[in-house]
C-alpha cells in the first residue's frame, strides 16, 4: 500500500517549520504543495485528484485542504496537524500581517490599526473565523453535521486523529511525530526542532506572551477574545493532555 504524509498546514501554526523538516527527508519532487479554495465538497474532491496526479510524491502540504483525509484504494493517508493556543496564534498573525507587503484585507487592516483594533474589527465580521474558534471549525470538518455540534465533531476529530501537535510544545510534538512516522514505515525520517518564519519573540514562555497580549489590548478586549475562543481553548488543553 502506498503511504502518504499529508500536512494540514494551518496558518501561523508552525507549519513552515514542520514543512522544512519534512522536505529535508525526501527528494525534491516528493514534497508538493497546493491550495484548494471553494466549498468543502469540491475541495475534498480536488484534494483526492491531486493525490492521484502526484504518484511519486510522499509528502503533501496545504493550508486550505479540508478534512477528512482522502480515502482511496491502495493508499493510506497519514494526516498531520498542529494546533496552537488561539490567543497566542492571533498575536502571531497580527505581527505577520503587519509586515506583509500585500494588499489583502488582513494585511491592510493590520498596518492601519493597533492589535486591539485589529481584533475588534475581525470579531465584528460574522463569518470571519480567523479570530473565533478557528481550530474548532477546521477539526469539525472531519465529520458530517449529523454527527453532532461543531464542538462535538472537533473533539471527536482531536481524539481520533493519529497525530495532533501543539505549537508551544513543538520539540515534544516532533519527538512523537517522528516515532509515529517510523512505526508507519518512514524509518529514515529525522525531525529537528528548527523554527522558521517566527513572527514574535520566541524566548518568552506562553504565559508571558499571553500576559503581554492582555496588557496590550486591555482587559475588555482580552475577555472578548476568551469568550470568542472558548471552544478552541478547550481543544488546546485537550491536545496538550493527549501529547
Amino acid at each position: 500500500m502506498r503511504k502518504i504524509i499529508f500536512h494540514y498546514h494551518l496558518f501561523k501554526n508552525a507549519g513552515t517549520s514542520l514543512d522544512s523538516q519534512l522536505k529535508k527527508n525526501v527528494s525534491e519532487n516528493q514534497w508538493v504543495t497546493r491550495e484548494f479554495p471553494g466549498p468543502p465538497e469540491a475541495n475534498r474532491k480536488k484534494v483526492s485528484e491531486w493525490l492521484k496526479e502526484e504518484p511519486s510524491a510522499q509528502v503533501f502540504s496545504s493550508h486550505t485542504a479540508c478534512f477528512p483525509p482522502p480515502k482511496m484504494s491502495g493508499v493510506r493517508v497519514l494526516p498531520i496537524i498542529f494546533i496552537r493556543h488561539p490567543i497566542d496564534r492571533l498575536a502571531s498573525i497580527y505581527a505577520f500581517e503587519r509586515k506583509q507587503g500585500t494588499d489583502n484585507f488582513g494585511a491592510v487592516l493590520a498596518r492601519n490599526t493597533n492589535f486591539s483594533g485589529y481584533i475588534e474589527s475581525r470579531l465584528a465580521i460574522p463569518r470571519d473565523r480567523l479570530c473565533r474558534n478557528f481550530h474548532t471549525e477546521r477539526l469539525a470538518m472531519m465529520y458530517a453535521p449529523k454527527v453532532g455540534s461543531e464542538m462535538v465533531r472537533a473533539e471527536k476529530a482531536l481524539a481520533e486523529l493519529p497525530f495532533v501537535g501543539v505549537v508551544d510544545r513543538f520539540d515534544a510534538s516532533l519527538v512523537r511525530l517522528e516515532r509515529w512516522l517510523h512505526a508507519e514505515g518512514f524509518a529514515d525520517f529525522q525531525l529537528e526542532a528548527v523554527k522558521e518564519n517566527v513572527s514574535r519573540d520566541g524566548e518568552k514562555t506562553l504565559a508571558e506572551r499571553l500576559e503581554d497580549i492582555r496588557q496590550e489590548v486591555g482587559d475588555t478586549v482580552y475577555q472578548k477574545l476568551l469568550d470568542a475562543n472558548e471552544d478552541d481553548l478547550i481543544l488546546y488543553r485537550q491536545a496538550c493532555e493527549f501529547l
